[in-house]
């Protein structure tokens, strides 16, 4: 399937590693040019030498911590320098810290409201000018988590923001319509990545128990029975915000595994 990203202006959020990152190396793949992004100048040389060497298309790189105005008005302003102009944005952040309600003050609900929810919004008010001049009409992807459909226990910052940024999709889909702008929300479950580790081995701790147990009933959660990896995400993603896509806008797509039940 011919994608049409050849050419087109890609902005990555959050993209020196996991699920960003896998999908900045899929848009180049598509020959995109891309722009990846992350507060971390070690990590962000990296995945560009990593993506560089995969496809033969050295993305531009900016440095971005997506919870700063100023460093979100910067790092989209000058993707489309480079590249003449933006086609494609695709919003993402790591993930805020797990925890339930009471786990966290006003400034701990402050800060995962900043990172997961504003930053998005930061995020699709710089980009819109830019794509609202794409000569096909732009694409913007929110990465998510199937918390969207699915509330996962002791996450309660990212059950509550992730929500709300898909009902930032499904409202700006309409807004955006007569632009010809497509916005959708691609939701993962378990995937490969370091933030599932990471959150493996807390609940291990907690639980007094070994990362394997935790893992293995996980997995056994999962109807396909096994985590997903983060290219086969990716793709997904990358569809999405694409030009195969005509005529998806205001949806979340979960790509889980069958993981969650509801309808």
């Amino acid at each position: 399937m011919d994608m049409g990203l050849a050419g087109k202006s890609v902005f990555v959020a959050a993209s020196s590693k996991g699920l960003g990152k896998a999908i900045a190396l899929e848009y180049a793949r598509e020959g995109a040019k891309v722009t990846i992004a992350s507060r971390d100048a070690a990590q962000l040389e990296a995945a560009r030498n990593e993506i560089a060497s995969a496809t033969g298309h050295e993305p531009h790189t900016v440095l971005l911590d997506v919870r700063k105005a100023e460093d979100v008005r910067s790092a989209i302003r000058s993707a489309a320098e480079r590249h003449g102009g933006l086609d494609v944005l695709v919003t993402n952040a790591g993930g805020p810290p797990q925890g339930g309600f009471e786990s966290f003050d006003d400034e701990g609900w402050q800060q995962g409201y900043e990172l997961t929810l504003l930053s998005v919004i930061r995020l699709i008010r710089e980009a819109l000018p830019f794509l609202r001049q794409s000569a096909d009409g732009g694409r913007i992807v929110n990465v998510a988590s199937m918390s969207i459909k699915e509330p996962i226990p002791n996450l309660i910052l990212s059950n509550v923001f992730r929500a709300g940024v898909n009902s930032l999709t499904k409202s700006l889909s309409l807004e955006l319509a007569p632009d010809r702008i497509l916005i959708n929300t691609v939701a993962p479950g378990r995937i490969g990545t370091d933030r599932i580790t990471q959150l493996d081995y807390q609940r291990a701790e907690s639980l007094n128990v070994s990362i394997e147990e935790v893992q293995r009933a996980a997995n056994a959660a999962i109807p396909l029975g096994r985590v997903g990896t983060p290219e086969e995400f990716a793709k997904a993603a990358v569809f999405l915000g694409s030009y195969a896509n005509t005529y998806v806008t205001g949806q979340a797509l979960l790509v889980d595994g069958g993981a969650v039940r509801g309808l």
